[in-house]
Formats: C-alpha cells, structure tokens, sequence
C-alpha cells in the first residue's frame, strides 16, 4: 500500500510521540507499504521552524534527507497539476500546505495519513 503522510504525522514518526495513532504507527513501519513525503513537508517544516513556531524544526530541516533515508521514504515532488488542483478547490481551506496535500493525495490515489479534520472537506481519503 502507498500512503501519504502529513506533515504532523511525519514529525510525530520521527519524535517518537505519542499523539501518532497506533493505525498510522503501524502503517509507517510496516515494510511492505510505501510511505511517501511531500516537498510540500518539506517546505512546511522549514518555514514553521524559521517564524519560530517549531523549534525542534532545526533538527529536522538539517536532518531531512538522511530522516528520509534512513526511514526508506519516498520523496513526492510537487508538479504542476498539484499546484494547478491546490489553487482551483473550492474549499475554503486557506493552509496552502494542507490544499497541496490533499492535491497531491487525490491526484496519486493515496491516502493521506493524518488526524487533521480539515480534510474532511477535501475528495481524499483519511487515515487515522
């Protein structure tokens, strides 16, 4: 199985917290799944750590690559039909990290790993 996780969940696999499901938990370690990381993560993570509003960002954003390597996660580039879907859902959502998720979500038939219910409002589906 492919899932995507959100940016929350992949924080709280690499920080060991407690707040992770045990559904999603056991989903991220199970070998035989493939776990996919948003650059949209990626870009997310660095920009809540420079506002100053996670700072265990620091961390991470020098870690990324080697988190990634280390957990066999597989990097999911943005492309322009993520971006074009992002910008055209109706939603009123206004996270434009949140919007590219669930972009990239819809267009790659995967779901989305996350306990976040502003998604309910997106055409994804959910795992918590």
């Amino acid at each position: 199985m492919k899932l995507l996780v959100d940016t929350h969940a992949l924080l709280w696999w690499w920080t060991d917290d407690p707040r992770l499901s045990q559904t999603a938990r056991t989903l991220i370690q199970n070998d035989a799944n493939t776990v996919l990381v948003s650059a949209a993560s990626a870009w997310e993570i660095a920009t809540k750590w420079r506002l100053g509003k996670l700072p265990l960002g620091k961390d991470v954003v020098a870690r990324f690559h080697e988190l990634m390597e280390l957990d066999a996660f597989q990097p999911l580039p943005m492309n322009a039909a993520h971006a074009l879907l992002a910008g055209v859902f109706s939603q009123s959502h206004r996270d434009p990290f949140d919007r590219m998720l669930a972009a990239q979500s819809h267009l790659e038939s995967v779901p989305l790993v996350t306990c976040d219910s502003a998604f309910d409002a997106f055409p994804v589906k959910v795992i918590w």
